[in-house]
């Protein structure tokens, strides 16, 4: 496969995965809001929506992080690493 066929499979790659990302955050924004309502129309006592808030969260953030933040492995990463490990 040639370097222009890997570049384009690489590209279309994370514009996936920015999509299913958006798609994950709208579910759970979605997905919260409805668990706020129930407690709020339960008597909203103590606020039990928060565990799945956080806990989803959490996950959610740190795929953000892969999606956004995180660089993908380039050769030069790798030949870096090849001429340290000797």
């Amino acid at each position: 496969m040639s370097t222009v066929d890997e570049r384009r499979e690489e590209a279309i790659k994370r514009l996936k995965a920015k999509r299913d990302f958006r798609t994950n955050l709208v579910v759970y924004v979605v997905v919260n809001s409805m668990l706020i309502a129930i407690w709020a129309l339960a008597g909203a006592g103590f606020f039990w929506p928060i565990f799945p808030i956080l806990g989803w969260g959490i996950g959610l953030a740190l795929a953000g992080y892969n999606v956004y933040v995180k660089k993908p492995i380039t050769e030069d990463d790798i030949r870096t690493e090849m001429d340290r490990s000797g």
